[in-house]
């Protein structure tokens, strides 16, 4: 694929029934970035994801790769690579098999599969059956299966599922170096937490609809500078009261320590020294990729 490898989904609607899993969504997947595609259960993102590789029909609206359906893509094995579950393969066939039977198929040199195990770190278990792999194990064979073509563009759903701390650590930094290599990397994900580290962007959907979309930061930076302030005070009782003129929201923590929401750090320390309250700590904490989802899709959920 030449030129551009943008994803552009544009008011993409699918309707089954009396359910809209996917309703009027239209976002851009930028190359050299991977983007985090975020919502609750239900939201309608592997809808999304299979309307992108032609594996549902949309009842409106269009998804392209590089300006191109993905039907429309010649050998696509080379453009696109995609995981949407746990890899598959006949359980007594061992893992460098099955991506060489891929290869076979696709018209690949085989010694690309060798390539692809390489960089998921599967090469020690390359000659094991496939029955003996773990779930993490099979997410990497499913990434190396994704990159046998060497595609411009890479689209994971829940790619993480199944991995250690470590594994997961190794799947952020693959995909960051494919992503500074100028592919377009789309991962859908529930974890938030990782999505915070790993995501330069992120598109946020609830039932079927765009909620957010843009730079991690931007999208952070949207819901205000400090959401909570965490103080800790040798007497809670007076620097409540003292706080009560700015009708905050005040949840007394398990190691002591209180977090206020609704006023800046700034209020809570001048509250507290006009009071002649005692402080041992004032933190404002900044609001994070969890806090931010869970305030935009709160109520948006819906039963899919």
């Amino acid at each position: 694929m030449t030129g551009p490898t943008e994803i552009i989904v544009d008011r993409l609607s699918k309707q089954y029934k009396q359910l809209r899993a996917v309703d009027d969504l239209s976002f851009t997947v930028r190359a050299g970035r991977v983007t985090g595609f975020l919502g609750p259960n239900g939201a309608g993102k592997t809808t999304t994801l299979r309307m992108l590789l032609n594996l549902v029909t949309p009842t409106s609206g269009s998804a392209t790769i590089g300006g191109r359906r993905y039907l429309e893509l010649d050998e696509p094995i080379r453009h696109v690579g995609a995981v949407l579950e746990a890899s598959s393969a006949h359980k007594g066939r061992t893992g460098i098999n099955h991506l060489r039977v891929i290869c076979r198929a696709a018209g690949l040199p085989s010694q690309r599969a060798d390539e692809a195990l390489a960089l998921v770190g599967l090469t020690p278990a390359a000659r094991r059956k496939f029955k003996g792999y773990s779930l993490g194990m099979r997410q990497r064979l499913g990434i190396a299966a994704a990159m046998l073509g060497d595609p411009r563009v890479l689209i994971l759903d829940e790619p993480a599922n199944g991995l250690d701390p470590e594994g997961i650590r190794w799947m952020r930094d693959l995909l960051k170096t494919l992503a500074a290599e100028g592919r377009t990397v789309l991962v859908s994900s529930h974890l938030l937490s990782e999505m915070q580290l790993l995501a330069d962007d992120v598109v946020i959907v609830a039932a079927g609809r765009l909620i957010s979309q843009g730079p991690v930061d931007e999208v952070l930076g949207s819901m205000g500078a400090a959401v909570q302030v965490r103080v800790r005070t040798p007497d809670p009782a007076k620097l409540t009261q003292a706080l009560a003129q700015f009708g905050p929201s005040i949840t007394p923590q398990p190691d002591g320590a209180l977090l206020v929401s609704g006023v800046e750090a700034a209020q809570v320390g001048h509250a507290a020294f006009t009071a002649q309250v005692e402080l041992h700590e004032l933190t404002g904490e900044k609001a994070d990729l969890e806090q931010v989802f869970l305030q935009l899709t709160a109520g948006k959920a819906g039963i899919r």
